[in-house]
């Protein structure tokens, strides 16, 4: 459900976001500080012009795999980039798209070894809708998921962060 965000006046709307009173965020951070990198390392930031599955959801089981504790990571559906840094104006995700993928994205976390949801928050910027997918480090690691969550064989692999890059762990990487 679509709610009104409550931007107090010490966060104002910023030139070319979109005005306050949009949609109620559910993110521990501005869209536009997490957008520009400001607070958080780009190296826990991942953005996606649009919704692929499967690299997302490897994406989303190497940020619940946070071995070295640095908060995990946020996924940005709808938004571009560019040798790892957001292109603007940003994509945007269609507003018919918005059920479709919160339902995938329901089903494909259920695939993820064990369980794991990451909070999910619809923001608007620019004048354009994008999914955020904050990612916080979890609580039972390690986590598993298929290599392709859409593929009719489910390949189960352990991914982490390596720099800016999701990879598959190898060796002894899944030890803390």
């Amino acid at each position: 459900m679509r709610k009104k965000r409550d931007d107090s006046p010490k966060s104002p709307a910023k030139k070319g976001e979109s005005a306050p009173g949009i949609l109620a965020s559910r993110l521990p951070i501005h869209i536009d500080d997490l957008l520009h990198a400001r607070v958080v390392e780009i190296e826990r930031i991942e953005f996606k012009a649009g919704w692929n599955p499967d690299p997302i959801l490897r994406t989303l089981c190497a940020f619940a795999n946070d071995f070295e504790n640095h908060g995990g990571g946020y996924l940005v559906i709808g938004q571009d980039c560019k040798n790892g840094q957001a292109v603007f104006p940003p994509v945007g995700v269609p507003h018919e798209q918005l059920d479709r993928i919160q339902r995938e994205l329901l089903q494909y976390c259920h695939l993820i070894h064990p369980p794991y949801f990451p909070n999910l928050s619809i923001e608007e910027f620019q004048g354009k809708t994008l999914v955020v997918l904050w990612a916080p480090g979890g609580q039972t690691r390690p986590y598993k998921v298929p290599k392709s969550v859409t593929g009719k064989e489910k390949d189960y692999r352990h991914y982490i962060r390596r720099y800016a890059n999701t990879v598959e762990a190898k060796n002894g990487e899944l030890r803390e």
